[in-house]
């Protein structure tokens, strides 16, 4: 074999072998870049981001959430990532940006810990939005609500109640009250974290119409003061019974009060005149003096339905208002604290007998 050919497979052997070795660096490389850093993220329970960036935290299980606002540039997040402890460097995360060309979206977002930096950017770029899981029980106001969804991190609870009360809402679902107050249904939801309070507003109260309908069909003939009345009612057998067969039997009872002019006397409607209105803490118990506070809302002193809804009613309460019972009662009061279940009487001295109470 001539000298000179000899020279050249000695050349390529040379460069095939360098070029082996420099895949292998490469590959060696990214493999150790790519992977997820030995030490846990710096990253505690309720860290927040800076100025125009998403929160960052650990969940209880330890996996990463990330809110990703809109705008904010992949660079960034690899930024907030690398500081946080989560990736190894930037500099490979910018490389894979490029080389993948797919965009991180704007969302919130839950990642198993530890995790490559590769499997992050597949989940930044799906557009999977992590949900958050609120429950909102029958029997709440609207501030109460909006505290839940705070305390979850999907709305912060000045938003929520200014959203609740904005008049174009309102009028989009023809509620003649204030608020959305007795028309945002209770129930499980799943939002992402820091989500837009119009919609969660509009989420529930779509959501309440929807039920409604099912559980009352002859609802959607009504006019809007006289639906405002029945959901009134339910709010206040809401927070009068606890054994569900009772809450018709209350309904009942209340309408027949109204029907012969005689006051409610409510005691849940005094409690939200100090909880809600005056801003006191939630009584023990109620004292004659409480009875006496000067309020619309007090159907002690007030003759008919207070002016709006004084919580949330979910179903047993809202069927309750569109199907009372048919019954000759107008007093109850609880027999068993425990169970909260309750003895109806048709006249005074029949109530008197069985005890003091409403």
């Amino acid at each position: 074999m001539p000298k000179t050919v000899r020279w050249f497979f000695k050349l390529l052997n040379g460069v095939i072998s360098l070029g082996i070795i420099a895949c292998a660096v490469v590959l060696g490389g990214a493999a150790f870049f790519n992977a997820p850093p030995s030490s846990p993220p710096a990253l505690g329970t309720s860290q927040t981001g800076n100025p125009g960036q998403g929160v960052m935290r650990l969940d209880q299980s330890g996996a990463l959430v990330i809110e990703v606002r809109g705008g904010e540039t992949a660079q960034s997040v690899g930024s907030r990532l690398e500081s946080a402890g989560v990736i190894r460097t930037r500099y490979f995360w910018n490389l894979l940006a490029r080389v993948s060309g797919e965009h991180i979206r704007a969302g919130t977002y839950r990642i198993e810990m530890p995790a490559s930096q590769a499997r992050i950017r597949s989940v930044l770029t799906s557009g999977e939005q992590f949900l958050v899981r609120v429950t909102i029980p029958e029997g709440l106001t609207v501030r109460q609500t909006a505290q839940l969804f705070e305390d979850a991190g999907v709305v912060r609870a000045e938003d929520f109640i200014q959203a609740a009360s904005s008049r174009e809402i309102l009028d989009a679902f023809n509620i003649p009250g204030r608020t959305m107050e007795g028309y945002l249904f209770p129930d499980t939801y799943l939002f992402p974290l820091s989500y837009p309070a119009r919609r969660v507003v509009t989420v529930m109260a779509d959501n309440f119409f929807r039920r409604l309908a099912l559980v009352a069909p002859e609802s959607g003939t009504l006019s809007p003061a006289e639906l405002n009345r029945r959901v009134i009612m339910a709010s206040i057998v809401e927070k009068e019974y606890r054994v569900r067969e009772e809450a018709a039997i209350m309904a009942g009872v209340f309408f027949n009060r109204l029907r012969i002019g005689m006051a409610l006397q409510s005691c849940a409607t005094v409690v939200y005149v100090m909880t809600e209105i005056l801003g006191q803490p939630h009584p023990q118990r109620l004292l004659y003096r409480d009875l006496e506070i000067e309020s619309l809302f007090n159907t002690y002193r007030q003759p008919g339905l207070p002016p709006a809804p004084i919580a949330s009613p979910g179903e047993t309460a809202l069927m309750a208002a569109f199907n009372p019972a048919q019954t000759q009662y107008f007093f109850f009061r609880v027999i068993d604290p425990a169970t909260g279940r309750h003895i109806f009487s048709r006249t005074l001295a029949e109530h008197n007998r069985a005890g003091t109470g409403s």
